[in-house]
Formats: C-alpha cells, sequence, structure tokens
C-alpha cells in the first residue's frame, strides 16, 4: 500500500517571497514560513517558532509572489520533507521543506487585503533551493 503525507501550516512569511524560472520556462517561487507554537502552563508557557522553507510550483507559485509580502499570515497545505545540512560553523542542521499544494492568504500584519486562495498546483520534482533561513 503506497502511503500519503499532508501537512497543513499557518504562519507569517519571514521575508518576501522569491519567484524564478526553470530553464524550461517552469515557475516556482520560494519563501519561509515562521509557525509559532507554544509549550507549557502559566508561568512556564513559552513561545517556540518552527521555520518552514516553502516551494509552490507553476501558477500557484506566480500567485503567491504576487500577492504575498513578509509578515503576511498564510495556510500552506502540502508534503515536508527533511534536509540535513552543515551550517558554516561545521555543526549539524536540518531545515523543514515543504512542496505547497494549496495556499490561503489569511491576511495579517495590517496587509488590508482580506481573504483570498491560491489554487492548487500540480506537484513537480521536489522543493526549489532557498537561501539561509532568517532567524
Amino acid at each position: 500500500m503506497a502511503g500519503f503525507q499532508q501537512v497543513i501550516i499557518v504562519g507569517n512569511l519571514g521575508r518576501d517571497p522569491e519567484l524564478k524560472y526553470l530553464q524550461n520556462g517552469v515557475p516556482v517561487c520560494n519563501f519561509t514560513v515562521a509557525v509559532n507554537s507554544y509549550t507549557g502552563q502559566g508561568e512556564q508557557r513559552q513561545e517556540r517558532t518552527t521555520w518552514f522553507r516553502v516551494a509552490a510550483w507553476r501558477e500557484l507559485g506566480e500567485r503567491c509572489a504576487q500577492y504575498l509580502a513578509k509578515g503576511r499570515q498564510v495556510m500552506v497545505v502540502g508534503t515536508v520533507d527533511v534536509r540535513a545540512y552543515t551550517d558554516n560553523a561545521g555543526q549539524p542542521q536540518a531545515t523543514l521543506e515543504m512542496t505547497a499544494r494549496d495556499v490561503r492568504f489569511l491576511g495579517g500584519r495590517g496587509d488590508g487585503e482580506g481573504q483570498g486562495q491560491g489554487q492548487a498546483a500540480e506537484e513537480y520534482g521536489g522543493s526549489g533551493q532557498l537561501d539561509d533561513i532568517p532567524f
């Protein structure tokens, strides 16, 4: 039996999206999303931020590049892969790379645009590459 993975995240863009075109003309939009969660209770409650690198392909990617900006709240539905790497200090690190199937523009941070939605895009051969995640 084949497996199925679907992940839904809601968070804010960590920087403006970058739209690129592959040599074959296929557009891909890359952006980062910060997802906040809380652990503990009362005075022990702590906030934790998890960063996702997101790649949106084709028409969905073009729409994301047009309407998203740093700080904008989004919901992203897609699949996630974990990639291990070594940072500049030689320390092992990992990053969460998400391929978006659907992106919902939720508003936030004074954008005043209300709600809109992205359309589902076909998944295209894995996630795109981004520069360092903004920590």
